[in-house]
């Protein structure tokens, strides 16, 4: 039937995901950073999301759709509430991007304890779910790390990611390149500069490939650093 439903433009989609927390159908999920409607007879139309995209990437359209299916909307989040929460297999809250003050505030507050503190400065971590634009990428210093790092080297957390954004991956373990992903996020956010953090594994030459030409492709060549961590530990390059 020709009706109204919801058209995201994936261009102009920041990844936030207030769309996806407006839809009160959740017909609207996150996926690869970018929000998708997952079924057209989940979307009634009406744009409760619209207002709370700040990218302008949601517009009401006209166009053949399946009909809204009330009884299927209610049923769906109805499952959801049984396995706790809005989470399935395309959304969780826990891509949801935000700013921890907490790790500002560990190196401006004294705090009484002898046990380590987090640097974790933002929230998603991992490249594919981090989000294009986002306000702690402002004027930031940004640390692309593979995993394993923070599991070999014991300081991660106070020698590399302290005063960073830091996002993390796997390129022998992730598929696809992360490099469109990152050269967006250099584009579209004023960083100041990058440090990438591997490990001495040949496969960890993806994730320093990557970074590299991301900003090449960018047009910006920031002040960079590599940093290879060896398997006990140590550092080899710095």
């Amino acid at each position: 039937m020709l009706r109204k439903i919801v058209a995201i433009n994936e261009e102009k989609c920041n990844g936030c995901g207030a769309c996806a927390n407006a839809c009160h159908e959740h017909a609207i999920v996150m996926i690869n950073g970018k929000a998708k409607l997952i079924k057209d007879d989940y979307c009634d139309g009406l744009g409760d999301c619209l207002p709370a995209c700040p990218a302008d990437a949601i517009s009401i359209i006209e166009r053949e759709a399946a009909e809204y299916d009330e009884a299927a909307v209610k049923a769906r989040i109805a499952a959801s509430k049984q396995t706790g929460g809005t989470c399935d297999s395309h959304q969780c809250p826990g891509v949801a991007a935000h700013t921890i003050k907490s790790a500002q505030e560990a190196d401006t507050i004294a705090i009484p304890s002898q046990k380590p503190q987090s640097k974790l400065m933002q929230w998603p971590v991992q490249i594919k779910l981090m989000p294009i634009k986002a306000p702690y990428y402002e004027n930031a210093n940004l640390l692309i790390a593979a995993d394993c790092t923070a599991y070999a080297y014991a300081a991660f957390h106070e020698d590399y990611m302290k005063n960073h954004i830091t996002v993390i991956g796997c390129p022998k373990l992730d598929e696809g390149d992360y490099t469109e992903k990152l050269c967006e996020i250099i584009k579209q956010n004023a960083i100041k500069s990058i440090k990438i953090l591997r490990m001495e594994v040949p496969c960890c030459g993806g994730l320093e490939r990557a970074a590299i030409e991301a900003m090449r492709q960018s047009g910006k060549m920031l002040p960079w650093q590599v940093v290879t961590v060896t398997c006990d530990g140590k550092i080899v390059a710095d």
